[in-house]
């Protein structure tokens, strides 16, 4: 089973408004640690509280928020931001 990687509507527009050099860190990570695995948990940790069902992955100063769906085998990219604004969402 290999995961795919999905974006909302709104992470697309938040990754849009990041500046292009982080952006394009930010989707390299993705394709290279997160599509096309074999277990996405691994790279990410789980979240608590009113997040609960959620999973975070780190890139620099900034995270991802996604949702793991395991019956369709796919990531789904919630939130982009940067660590100081993600969670205020």
């Amino acid at each position: 089973m290999k995961y795919r990687v999905e974006f909302t509507k709104e992470a697309l527009k938040q990754l849009k408004k990041l500046y292009p050099s982080i952006a394009a860190l930010i989707i390299g990570w993705l394709r290279k640690n997160i599509d096309n695995c074999d277990n996405p948990r691994v790279h990410g940790k789980a979240l608590s509280s009113n997040r609960k069902g959620q999973w975070r992955y780190r890139v620099g100063d900034y995270r991802i928020l996604a949702e793991i769906e395991d019956d369709i085998v796919l990531v789904l990219v919630i939130s982009i931001g940067h660590r100081s604004e993600i969670y205020k969402q």
